[in-house]
């Protein structure tokens, strides 16, 4: 019998319904209102944004709004984030005339589109197949020049952009260009990235992240269990995170490996290495040569030792590539010279591992299929109300998906300056782990625990379906507050 085309699993999830707040299930009884009080960016940004640096944020609320037919652009931005397909399909189902471009946002400047008239088989799927990604950062005047003649060419009533703290850069770039020029195109972004560093006061979440955490955390868990059967190994787990280390956090709390490291910590590289040491002799003292460790690849921004001894490569946004870095590989020989030089006689055995590509394009869980779906609705009625310049945000995401709260929210105000390339240019602020919220706050009391102790946790595969506890919850660091 020749096997099916896509598994039991993957038809399965074409089915899922996803959960949406009330006020998304008829847009044409919903509006924006301006929310007052909104936070203003940088006065040096006003010269470079003057026609949005003034954008009010808005809230929807239920009122009649158009009903009328209107055509938007569409592109993924950046690396994969488990269900992006569900925005395109929220747009789709708001009755939007959908194209999408094609290989991000080289796609737009080169004008390579596809017409969406079909989006059910890629309800509630993995990866960004569906139009494929891309990096390309639009800054130069014959990019935007490009641009603007494709999104004219297509009389797009909107664009809309879905991608990371860069993607979301270039829509601001785009929706202040546009305006200049008196095209009518709205420029609405969607915060995704698995890194979890697009967030703000009124952005609780990127889309992606929750379904990367639990899926790494099942095969730390996987490894953990391991380590505990066969007694003779440290893993050493690199996970993706870029700059800010809220993935080892998240995926800290769901395992409770023996060591975390928090980049954000800043500890020196003499530190880290001593405290890696410290760990494998004190647990050799208990009986315990093997163990579990968790390194963020974006230890070498915090770590500035770190970058002295690895070759360093950065994208045409000026990030450092760090899934090219062998991080870890370099702390496991630190640790071996430092074990060496304090005549250790225990065993210490590693195997490394990166987890990254992983994560990236799986199922996306119930929470990222739900909030995703959302997403693609308010972009759509952002569109529908003609706003540009703005970010789509959703907050209350620790509760049911009823009880959400819709924003639209000035691109702008999330902008500040930085140093790329030798370059001071504006670009959306990452956020890094707060040590003083309650997710840090809980694994910074609970560590010293987990070290000598095993006390792993392990989560298991995503669940899709049974007991919402087990099947609806979304990330731990949401949840704690």
């Amino acid at each position: 019998m020749p096997l099916q085309k896509i598994s039991p699993l993957q038809k399965a999830r074409q089915q899922y319904q996803p959960r949406i707040p009330a006020l998304l299930r008829d847009l044409r009884n919903v509006h924006f209102k301006e929310i007052t009080g909104a936070r203003k960016p940088p006065e040096a940004l006003r010269k470079l944004f003057p026609k949005t640096f003034d954008l009010p944020s808005y809230q929807l609320v239920a009122g009649k709004s158009g009903g009328e037919k209107l055509k938007v652009g569409a592109l993924f931005s950046g690396g994969q984030a488990a269900g992006g397909h569900n925005v395109i399909a929220g747009l789709f189902d708001a009755g939007l005339d959908v194209i999408g471009f094609l290989n991000g946002p080289s796609g737009l400047v080169e004008n390579r589109w596809m017409a969406v008239k079909e989006i059910d088989s890629f309800r509630n799927q993995g990866g960004f197949d569906l139009l494929g990604s891309g990096r390309t950062k639009i800054e130069t005047q014959t990019q935007l020049d490009s641009a603007l003649k494709t999104a004219l060419a297509h009389n797009l009533d909107g664009l809309i952009i879905i991608g990371g703290d860069d993607s979301n850069t270039n829509a601001a770039i785009l929706a202040e260009y546009f305006l200049a020029h008196g095209c009518n195109t709205r420029v609405v972004g969607v915060p995704k990235t698995i890194d979890g560093d697009l967030r703000s006061a009124d952005i609780e979440m990127s889309f992606g992240f929750d379904s990367a955490c639990k899926t790494y955390s099942e095969i730390i868990g996987n490894i953990a269990r391991d380590a505990l059967s066969a007694k003779k190994y440290y893993h050493i787990i690199k996970l993706m995170g870029r700059s800010a280390s809220h993935i080892v956090l998240e995926c800290a709390l769901a395992t409770c490996p023996n060591l975390a490291l928090i980049g954000e910590e800043r500890r020196s590289l003499e530190v880290i290495v001593a405290e890696i040491a410290d760990l494998i002799c004190h647990r050799h003292d208990a009986g315990k040569d093997y163990g579990v460790v968790l390194i963020p690849e974006g230890l070498i921004e915090f770590v500035p030792e770190l970058s002295k001894n690895l070759k360093v490569e950065k994208d045409p946004h000026g990030n450092v590539l760090l899934s090219q870095i062998q991080t870890e590989k370099l702390v496991i020989d630190l640790v071996v010279k430092e074990l060496h030089s304090r005549k250790f006689q225990g065993k210490f055995n590693f195997q490394e591992h990166f987890l990254g590509y992983e994560g990236r394009a799986c199922l996306p869980t119930n929470f990222d299929a739900n909030y995703c779906y959302a997403l693609g609705l308010l972009s759509a009625a952002a569109v529908r109300q003609k706003l540009t310049g703005v970010i789509c945000a959703i907050q209350n995401l620790h509760l049911p998906a009823d009880q959400w709260q819709l924003k639209a929210v000035p691109i702008v105000q999330l902008m500040h300056f930085e140093m790329r390339t030798g370059v001071e240019k504006p670009v959306i602020q990452k956020t890094i782990v707060d040590l003083k919220r309650n997710p840090y706050v809980y694994f910074s009391r609970s560590r010293k625990l987990w070290e000598i102790e095993d006390h792993y946790r392990y989560p298991g595969p995503i669940q899709f379906y049974g007991d919402p506890e087990l099947t609806d919850c979304g990330p731990q660091s949401i949840m704690m507050g």
